[in-house]
């Protein structure tokens, strides 16, 4: 019995630190997407690839939505950050074959897009695998 009171308070405790997590890099994304949307950020952010900034900064909006229904413990919000995993997981493959098709014509590649989508994406992956665990915790 006290095994399952411990997985549950983590649970309480889970949601709204996972919330929390996802608002701050929501915040951070449209941030850096608004600088470098603006023309602010663009020096020193290298070659950008204009389709995935305007994705990363649109999908910081659904970033904040998911983590404040994360941290109210909406069941909705765990369908959310799946649907945002799964959205990036897409656009960082149809950024690989553009890049591959870029680099073969002899064109820049910018390997801080690799980076961020990377980050990107596992970060939205465990919130999702999080908030799904959660869910059936429940």
């Amino acid at each position: 019995m006290q095994l399952v009171e411990r997985t549950s308070s983590r649970v309480r405790l889970g949601w709204p630190l996972t919330g929390a997590l996802a608002v701050l890099f929501g915040a951070a994304t449209l941030t850096a997407g608004a600088s470098v949307l603006s023309g602010h950020g663009s020096a020193e952010s290298g070659p950008i690839v204009l389709p995935v900034v305007w994705f990363n900064f649109l999908a910081g909006f659904a970033y904040v939505t998911a983590g404040v229904g994360l941290a109210t413990r909406r069941r909705w919000a765990a369908h959310l950050a799946l649907a945002i995993a799964v959205a990036t997981a897409v656009a960082f493959a149809a950024f690989i074959a553009a890049s591959i098709a870029c680099a073969a014509a002899g064109g820049a590649h910018a390997h801080r897009t690799v980076v961020a989508m990377v980050l990107r994406t596992g970060f939205w992956s465990v919130v999702a695998w999080r908030a799904r665990a959660s869910l059936v915790a429940r």
